[in-house]
């Protein structure tokens, strides 16, 4: 069924229609007058028409949607280009951050379209997560509120200043509260300082939804010092965690990857160094699968493992050690010990327990392997999480007691995402004043008196301080589009500051405090986004309380432990902990080891699934000692360890969207309290409801049939013979050629892929998606395979049996094996063969080859015949089977005037029957030759880069010319590790694979 309705059309498309003309007699205009977009979108603007495009055409960091704020516009200073207009077709970017990390945004005519990392951020120039690039669609998401509401009716500013204000009144001498998330913003904090002393019972609440507070109050009772470290994994040759997903979600996983990954990637492998990791754990996380050695472990036994490690390492009789009932893990944990001191001060062993007393053992074990100092680093820590689990347990009963008149959520939703939400709620009825500063109608604030809207990042002013003295700007890129106001000059504003404008605020609080001791100018840090102030030297901490009381409290907790079922819940990497759970991306991002999207579950391995009666997809009720129930499919997990489950949180969200609504189930009840901090690990029962769920998976067949596709050597192989592994020995197949061989006379195009690199994040997926207009197709669309994301990454599973490695085929009939899996991550996409059989078979010559190694589509030419997908021996081509972008039956939230906005202009957004893959960003590449062709040069390596190439955190991904034998993609290709998929059917292909290389030691092997 086709709509009605309109797109942001293309300037070629448009430009011999009559309204073109009609429109360009006087002044340059969009093809689609702004006014309809808007007014479609729900919004409206009272600026003429001439007057919007002139604001239009000026680099100003406020450049105006609406047009209807009164506030002064600053400028934002782009990125290297001078801001005085805006080309039509050209790009501006603007430094800025998102939690904590430096990015560049990219705009195109006043529409902030891409997020990029910042090349300034030095050391912290890491890439960016899966979450980072998605986040420029919530700048677009319509199911925001479009102005503040007061008592569930809209109002306007004025309205609700007075009321917060006669509010704080009334409540005089009552505790008010700020209860947020974590802050690292000094403006952010200074603010709050001020209302602070105007308001002196005020108290600033910080928690997280997914807490560290174990790890600070254990480095407390440590070291005396209430931190976060920083942890340093690039100088670490021995990795060993304990279900620490620090790859993933754990702290800093974009950041981590970058460090772990400078150990294992082909230049470090070209050095002949290669660090190793251990990785101890109960679900399959992220980390888990990219460990030389994974190890399950039940969630009972992961304190007993630690007292082992520390008994193995300081020669100590720590009473709770001792694995009975896994024999492999125990004898593993003795081995190690003592590698760990044969790499003395060049170890690192971090656990993603939030339990302070086993926290306190990890520090003691770090302090015996002389980590403090070299890989952990107390004295520049990190300042992502502050939140204190105790204090927000005492607000419960502060407001329980009547002690609160008035309470602020500031980027937070404890209504959702609190342990127990209910004694929450019920508790918070009890406040007279409730604001919340949230940008919709969510679960908490739908609880409030006032809800005050605030803008999106991109929108706004700001700062960050994520690590000390590391410090970044947070600039608008675009005024707010809804009629939003920050919320810390909201709380200028009912606190009478003398500056109530919070531009103007951050500004002076940066030439005030920060800016003279970095010696720059605030126009410095607007172009540069970034500043590092000199790092404090890391000192060396020792260890020195008593581990009794510690031991003790751990046997404990393991004891409540080792009874029915041993339920994780985790934060997934998609969804982390439901903050971006209305973002379309995020939900079809497939989860890098289950590959399930739109969904959470419940994880079991295959024996433990057999031994219950489960299969997959059986819907199961799962209830916990408190009673709290919910139903979930089955999935059955490889490397789960048995008589465990584990289920993602940030799901189940009720008041967030029309994409996020009613997605999976809340697992934030399942999440315990006890002695001080939140507790991840629980015991649950299952029964069945003897119904089923298909889960919809991007990938359902996990073997690769006995074919070369993944190609791997041990390091001490690869030691002895760099090409190990690669197939690289020998006589090759011969071949035979139908075709000429294709003349490359200018450009190669040719892209190498380290899967020693590749962590299978997902970050490359989602930028590819945001790059190249790729549409969501929905839940059921996946089931049907219909995804269709141009780079996906596979996963293999397999395992060895008497020395032989075995996948997919044999695990069938070994289900005892298949908690002893390991895992390849794979990207894929179009291999732009030279010799490619899509381009034989297309009936309409839709897809051709280039001059310059491409494969490319003419969506105009395709007819849709599908030949070419049947013909890909990599099955990546995507076929689109509606109109996505423009069917209200996939209406994801992006399917509207106004989320579109979002579209890059430079990428034709495909129609259905048309079919369509992996172009390596071709409009890139055509910008890269215009642009130095423009400053009458040579292109350099370099000046090119994918999407993917950009997001990728773990440099795994190069993209480059063929043709120049200096270029990084050439040395790279030249590798003895490189092998191409599929290489024996001779379709050429352009992109080299690296030989994925694990560092194991059998005398350490479970």
């Amino acid at each position: 069924m086709e709509s009605n309705k309109k797109y942001w059309k293309g300037l070629e498309e448009y430009k011999n229609t009559p309204d073109f003309v009609d429109n360009n007699k006087n002044e340059f205009a969009e093809p689609l007058p702004i006014e309809d977009v808007l007014n479609e979108a729900g919004l409206s603007t009272v600026t003429p028409r001439r007057d919007f495009l002139k604001a239009l055409g000026f680099g100003l960091g406020a450049v105006t949607l609406a047009a209807c704020q009164p506030a002064p516009v600053h400028k934002s200073i782009p990125y290297l280009i001078k801001p005085e207009e805006v080309v039509p077709g050209i790009p501006n970017y603007y430094v800025s951050s998102f939690n904590g990390q430096s990015i560049l945004v990219k705009t195109r005519e006043g529409r902030p379209i891409k997020i990029e990392p910042n090349p300034n951020a030095g050391a912290f120039n890491c890439g960016t997560d899966a979450v980072a690039q998605a986040s420029v669609l919530d700048l677009y998401d319509v199911s925001k509120l479009k102005a503040p509401v007061l008592k569930n009716a809209e109002a306007n500013w004025a309205a609700i200043d007075q009321f917060v204000k006669d509010g704080l009144a009334k409540v005089a001498g009552k505790k008010i509260r700020i209860v947020s998330s974590s802050v690292n913003s000094p403006s952010t904090k200074a603010v709050v300082a001020d209302f602070t002393k105007v308001y002196p019972t005020t108290k600033h609440v910080q928690y997280d939804a997914v807490s560290y507070t174990g790890i600070i109050k254990a480095n407390e009772n440590s070291f005396g010092k209430a931190v976060i470290p920083k942890y340093n994994f690039d100088k670490a040759d021995l990795v060993v965690s304990f279900a620490a997903d620090f790859l993933g979600t754990w702290i800093s996983g974009e950041e981590f990857t970058s460090q772990y990954v400078s150990n294992r990637d082909h230049k470090s492998l070209a050095k002949g160094k290669m660090s190793r990791h251990f990785q101890f754990e109960a679900g399959m996380s992220l980390t888990g699968t990219n460990a030389d050695t994974r190890i399950p472990v039940k969630l009972s036994e992961e304190g007993p493992a630690l007292i082992t490690l520390y008994n193995a390492i300081t020669g100590s009789n720590l009473a709770g050690g001792g694995l009975p009932n896994n024999g492999s893990a125990d004898k593993a944990l003795k081995l190690l010990g003592k590698e760990l001191l044969q790499n003395k001060g060049k170890s690192l062993v971090v656990c993603g327990s939030n339990d302070v007393s086993t926290q306190i053992l990890v520090n003691a074990i770090n302090s015996a392997i002389g980590s403090y100092g070299t890989t952990i680093d107390l004295d520049n820590p990190s300042k992502r999480y502050n939140g204190n689990d105790a204090e927000f347990a005492e607000l419960i009963n502060e407001m329980n007691r009547g002690e609160v008149g008035a309470v602020f959520f500031l980027n937070s939703n404890p209504a959702y995402d609190v342990a127990n939400s209910k004694a929450f709620t019920d508790a918070l009825a009890k406040v007279a004043l409730k604001v919340s500063f949230s940008d919709r109608t969510d679960e908490t604030s739908s609880l409030c008196d006032v809800i005050a809207i605030n803008p999106n990042y991109l929108e706004s002013w700001g700062d960050a301080n994520a690590y000390e003295g590391y410090y970044s700007i947070v600039q608008p890129t675009i005024n707010p589009v809804f009629n939003s106001r920050q919320a810390e000059e909201s709380l200028l504003i009912w606190s009478n500051g003398p500056v109530k404008e919070y531009y103007q605020y951050v500004r002076n609080n940066w030439e005030a405090t920060i800016l003279p001791g970095l010696g720059k100018t605030w126009n410095d840090l607007l172009q540069t986004g970034v500043f590092a102030a000199t790092a404090k030297p890391a000192g060396a901490y020792t260890f020195s309380l008593s581990l009794d009381a510690v031991a003790s409290s751990i046997a404990s907790s393991s004891k409540l432990l080792a009874k029915d079922i041993e339920l994780q819940v985790y934060e997934s990497l998609p969804m982390r902990d439901g903050k971006y759970a209305n973002n379309a991306f995020l939900l079809e991002l497939p989860d890098p080891v289950s590959k399930v999207t739109w969904d959470n579950y419940i994880a079991l391995a295959p024996k433990f699934a057999e031994k219950l009666g489960y299969k997959e997809f059986d819907v199961v009720s799962v209830k916990d000692d408190k009673g709290y129930t919910i139903e979930l499919p089955v999935l059955i997990q490889p490397g789960q360890a048995q008589g465990t489950a584990s289920i993602a949180l940030g799901y189940g969200r009720t008041k967030v969207g029309k994409a996020g609504n009613n997605v999976g189930q809340n697992a934030y009840p399942f999440v315990g309290y006890a002695n001080g901090t939140l507790k991840y690990a629980t015991t649950v029962k299952l029964s069945g409801t003897g119904r089923t769920e298909e889960l919809a998976q991007t990938q359902t067949h996990h073997s690769f049939e006995g074919r070369n596709i993944i190609r791997e050597a041990t390091f001490k192989e690869y030691v002895k013979d760099p090409a190990a592994g690669s197939g690289n020995h020998g006589e090759k197949h011969k071949t035979y050629d139908l075709w000429d061989k294709y003349e490359k006379p200018g450009n190669n195009w040719v892209m190498a892929i380290d899967l020693n690199a590749c962590t299978g994040c997902g970050s490359c997926i989602v930028a590819c998606n945001v790059e190249n207009n790729i549409p969501v197709v929905g839940k059921d669309e996946v089931r049907r395979r219909r995804e269709m994301h141009w780079i996906r990454i596979d996963r293999y599973y397999s395992f060895e049996e008497n020395g032989e490695s075995v996948t997919e085929e044999k695990e069938i009939a070994h289900l005892e094996n298949m908690d002893r899996v390991s895992v390849v991550h794979q990207p894929m996409l179009c291999q732009h063969c030279d010799h490619a059989p899509c381009e034989t078979v297309c009936p309409v010559l839709a897809t051709v080859h280039s001059s310059d190694g491409l494969n490319h589509m003419a969506y105009n030419r395709c007819v849709g015949t599908r030949y070419c997908a049947n013909n890909c021996p990599y099955k990546v081509r995507r076929f689109n089977w509606f109109n996505y972008w423009n069917d209200s039956r996939f209406d994801n939230y992006l399917n509207n005037e106004f989320t579109q906005l979002v579209l890059n202009p430079d990428v034709t957004t495909r129609s259905r029957g048309v079919m369509e893959k992996c172009s390596m960003c071709i409009q890139r590449i055509q910008a890269g030759k215009l642009q130095a062709k423009i400053e009458k040069r040579p292109l350099k390596d370099g000046d090119i880069k994918m999407a993917c190439q950009e997001a990728c955190s773990a440099n795994a991904i190069i993209f480059g010319d063929g043709n120049d034998p200096n270029s990084e993609v050439s040395k790279a290709l030249r590798s003895e590790r490189i092998y191409y998929v599929l290489e024996e059917i001779n379709v050429q292909p352009g992109i080299g694979y690296m030989t994925k290389i694990r560092n194991t030691d059998t005398t350490v092997q479970a």
